[in-house]
C-alpha cells in the first residue's frame, strides 16, 4: 500500500468523524435566500416530531399529495446537510420533516438488532422512526463508510476486503429496505437512495457502492436520486473536482457562485475532499452554518425527486 494513500485514508478518517462547522459559529445555517427564513429543520440532538400523523384511513397517496412526511438518514454527509434539505422540502412540497443523521455510521447502524455495535440509539433505528412517524418517504444518504469506524461493520473494510465489504453493504441495503417494508405495514415508505460524489482515493469504490444503490431501489420499487451526479464534472462522473462551472441557479443567486469572474464555483475546501460544507470542520458535528454550493446541489436533486413523486 503506497504512503499518500494511508496519509489520504487516515484524513479522511478525521474528516468522517467531523461535520464542517467553526466552533464559533452558528448552530443554525443560513437560509437559502431563495427559500423563506421560516423553514427550519430540526437537528439531531433538539429533533421535533411532526405536529400531525397519518391516520389509518387516510390513503397514502392522497396524504403524500397534501403534505408528505419525510425522514432523512445518513452519515456526515448528511448531518451537514440536513437543514438545508429540510428547509427545501417545506418549501417546495410543504413537508414534514424528521432528520436523524449520525456522522461515522454507515447502514448497519440503523439496523435494529445491532445493539451496542451501533452509533445510533434505538429510537433513531430506521424502523423505528417509521413505526412512530408513519413518513411517506425515507432518505438514505451515506457516503459508504468503508474504513471501519463503526462496530457495526465487525472489522470489514473496503481496502483489506474489498469484495466481503461490497457483499456485506448490499446484504445491508436488503436487510434495511425489509425492516423499513415490516415496520411500515400497509403503509411503507418509499426509500430515497442518495448517490454519492466522486472519491478521489477510492473511486471505483463509490461506482460500485452508487450502482448496489441502484440495483437495490429498482429490485424494491424505491426511488434513487442521483445528487452526485450534481457535484461531478458534466463529461465525467467520477473524476472529483473541487471547482464546477456555476448552474444556472447559482448564477440567479450569487452568494453560491463562489467565483463569479471565473463562472465557477467552490464544491469543497481545500483541506476536505469529502464533505461539501464551506465552513472549518471540528470534532463537535453539526448542520453546516454556511451557504454551501455543493450541499445545495444535492439537496436540490433529493427534493426534486420528492417533489415528482408527490406531483
Amino acid at each position: 500500500m503506497r504512503r499518500p494513500w494511508i496519509v489520504g485514508v487516515l484524513l479522511a478518517g478525521l474528516l468522517l468523524g467531523a461535520c464542517g462547522d467553526p466552533a464559533s459559529g452558528p448552530e443554525q445555517s443560513p437560509p437559502d435566500p431563495a427559500l423563506p427564513t421560516a423553514a427550519r429543520s430540526p437537528t439531531t440532538t433538539t429533533r421535533q416530531r411532526p405536529a400531525t400523523s397519518p391516520t389509518a384511513s387516510t390513503p397514502a397517496n392522497a396524504l403524500a399529495k397534501a403534505a408528505p412526511t419525510v425522514v432523512y438518514l445518513g452519515d456526515s454527509l448528511a448531518m451537514e446537510s440536513q437543514k438545508v434539505l429540510g428547509q427545501s422540502l417545506r418549501e417546495k412540497v410543504n413537508a414534514r420533516y424528521t432528520s436523524a443523521p449520525y456522522s461515522g455510521t454507515t447502514l448497519c447502524d440503523y439496523l435494529e438488532g445491532t445493539g451496542k455495535r451501533s452509533l445510533v440509539p434505538p429510537a433513531d433505528k430506521a424502523a423505528a422512526l417509521v413505526r412512530s412517524l408513519r413518513p411517506d418517504f425515507v432518505v438514505l444518504q451515506f457516503w459508504g463508510n468503508s474504513w471501519g469506524y463503526t462496530p457495526c461493520m465487525d472489522g470489514v473494510t473496503y481496502d483489506k476486503q474489498p469484495a466481503t465489504y461490497f457483499k456485506r453493504y448490499e446484504a445491508d441495503m436488503k436487510r434495511l429496505t425489509e425492516q423499513i417494508a415490516d415496520a411500515g405495514g400497509a403503509q411503507r415508505p418509499r426509500i430515497v437512495w442518495v448517490t454519492q460524489g466522486p472519491d478521489p482515493i477510492t473511486p471505483d469504490r463509490v461506482r460500485t457502492v452508487n450502482a448496489l444503490y441502484e440495483a437495490r431501489a429498482a429490485a424494491s420499487h424505491d426511488l434513487l436520486a442521483d445528487a452526485g451526479r450534481t457535484v461531478s464534472p458534466a463529461t465525467a462522473r467520477y473524476t472529483w473536482a473541487q471547482y464546477l462551472p456555476c448552474t444556472a441557479y447559482e448564477r440567479e443567486h450569487p452568494s453560491y457562485c463562489t467565483e463569479p469572474d471565473r463562472d465557477r464555483t467552490a464544491l469543497h475546501r481545500n483541506d476536505d475532499y469529502l464533505h461539501f460544507c464551506l465552513a472549518p470542520t471540528t470534532s463537535t458535528p453539526k448542520p453546516c452554518p454556511v451557504r454551501s454550493p455543493g450541499i445545495v446541489r444535492i439537496t436540490r436533486e433529493i427534493t426534486r425527486v420528492i417533489a415528482d413523486r408527490v406531483g
